[in-house]
């Protein structure tokens, strides 16, 4: 196998980089930048570095509202996933294509929406927090639609939401800082190419990804 990157055809799964090091780089930032993470890491940032957002919640309470994302935005999803695997609905874990992926949409689509009407409910919320997890349970209807007619970048769409949000914050908080933006820009071109190192999807899927998550959360921003 070459050291170069042969174009995917088909539905995207083409010849990957033979380089051991570029794969094993590629599976780690899939990993930990997983779509499901993204979510938790965010909020993360909202509860705990952000100095003015949670500052009026005693330690205790910031814990227990991350754990409460965690729990509902990540744990719940991947055990949904682990679920419909062990019981032969899907036939990978890794939801290769785009028949496997309808069942965790609709599930994540779920615990997306009840994370963001219970933060939306609970007093003392900040705004901030709350326009984040509605582009979030945005961008994964939006994945879903997207989903019917292409097997788009779940990857992409989580880490354009991201970067949308650090773009958003910046301009529009007074703690925001170019920084941030640098960051979630350098992580999504990190993640993406790993994408594409992989094979997992084409650049098409890739960029449609970005867009969707960038523009739901834009949308959620502005409610």
């Amino acid at each position: 196998m070459t050291n170069t990157i042969i174009a995917p055809a088909g539905d995207g799964a083409g010849k990957t980089s033979g380089n051991p090091l570029l794969r094993g780089m590629a599976h780690l930032f899939s990993f930990v930048f997983h779509p499901l993470f993204i979510t938790a890491y965010v909020m993360a940032f909202i509860i705990f570095v952000h100095p003015y957002a949670f500052a009026g919640f005693d330690h205790r309470t910031k814990v227990m509202r991350l754990l409460s994302v965690i729990l509902c935005n990540t744990f719940l999803p991947l055990f949904a996933v682990f679920l419909l695997w062990r019981l032969q609905l899907i036939k990978s874990p890794m939801l290769r294509n785009e028949k496997e992926r309808i069942g965790p949409y609709l599930i994540a689509m779920i615990f997306y929406w009840w994370t963001w009407l219970v933060f939306k409910r609970l007093p003392d919320t900040p705004p901030l927090a709350v326009q984040f997890l509605l582009g979030a349970f945005l961008a994964v209807c939006g994945g879903w639609v997207c989903n019917i007619y292409f097997k788009i970048s779940m990857h992409g769409i989580a880490m354009g939401g991201m970067t949308m949000f650090f773009i958003l914050f910046a301009f529009h908080d007074a703690y925001g800082s170019g920084l941030y933006i640098a960051a979630a820009l350098l992580f999504t071109g990190l993640v993406c190419t790993s994408r594409l190192l992989l094979s997992a999807h084409t650049p098409f899927e890739v960029w449609s990804g970005i867009f969707i998550g960038v523009l739901t959360q834009y949308i959620g921003w502005q409610f």
